[in-house]
């Protein structure tokens, strides 16, 4: 019996481990099939890179760190920025239209507005060689904003009063639970139009505008396609596919290869501008509107 046993043992081994661990190949399995390959291409190294931004800009550091890879990257010959975007806070969106700048020094820049490429999302796609609208997209709104709710009535309705402590004459400006003085309205004033004076001069340098004309292209006015490309705001006029054969020959790659973004951080980021928007909802900061 021990003899028949030790016969059949290459079979029953592997068996026994297929059975206790059924549960786990069957989950490799699934990875393997998910992340497997499924084409030469997917073999080869990307030489041309798409990013995206979209949503809301209030947290850009994986913008951030995607331009910088690509810029350091020798093997990515030109980069195209895939914006869907209805602007953001300030810093944000500088911080990405000046990493554009940098990039743009090394290699191509092709910025397309694939929905809404406005106010912050506008100034974070300047720099670009080039911008592509899709005929449907709305390009503009050239402004700044800062906007906050006037909670007093509701606090005093259910019996909620605020109490603070401060030193400096404006250290409360832009608190929720008042009315505005007017000479906090004239101190936020001063940081707007400080704020919308650097945001259409760096419009006007880098698409080669008149600064003096601002208020034809900037002003906050919000384009059509088309109106976009008649004030100087966009380049031309296409849908995605012509945004990706404009960076194929501005780098001037034989055989383009591009990334391909993973569906898991797709999601990530869907679900992080929805929570900057709740946030954005309650707490008001400076906003490129």
């Amino acid at each position: 019996m021990s003899f028949i046993k030790k016969l059949f043992l290459p079979i029953t081994i592997p068996m026994k481990f297929i059975q206790e661990h059924f549960k786990a190949m069957i989950f490799l399995l699934i990875l393997f099939l998910i992340f497997a390959p499924t084409s030469e291409d997917d073999l080869r190294s990307n030489n041309l890179q798409s990013i995206s931004l979209v949503g809301p800009i209030m947290e850009v550091s994986e913008v951030l760190t995607q331009i910088e890879d690509a810029r350091k990257n020798n093997r990515i010959k030109g980069v195209l920025l895939v914006v869907n975007s209805p602007g953001g806070a300030v810093a944000p969106s500088v911080e990405v239209a000046y990493a554009i700048k940098r990039l743009r020094e090394k290699k191509p820049v092709v910025a397309y507005a694939q929905g809404v490429m406005a106010s912050g999302s506008y100034y974070a796609s300047i720099w670009a060689n080039k911008i592509i609208a899709n005929p449907g997209a709305m390009v503009g709104s050239i402004g700044v904003v800062m906007q906050g709710a006037n909670l007093s009535e509701l606090m005093s309705k259910i019996g909620i009063a605020t109490q603070s402590v401060q030193a400096g004459k404006y250290k409360k400006v832009g608190t929720p639970d008042r009315k505005w003085k007017d000479f906090e309205v004239n101190e936020l004033n001063k940081v707007i139009y400080g704020t919308y004076d650097m945001f259409t001069k760096d419009v006007a340098d880098a698409r080669n505008l008149d600064f003096k004309k601002r208020d034809i292209y900037a002003n906050a006015h919000i384009f059509t396609a088309s109106q976009a490309k008649e004030v100087g705001l966009v380049d031309d006029i296409g849908v995605i596919y012509n945004a990706k054969e404009k960076l194929v020959k501005l780098s001037g790659v034989s055989s383009p290869i591009w990334n391909k973004e993973d569906k898991f951080d797709k999601l990530m980021k869907k679900l992080s501008a929805s929570t900057a928007v709740t946030l954005h909802t309650y707490f008001p900061s400076l906003i490129l509107k």
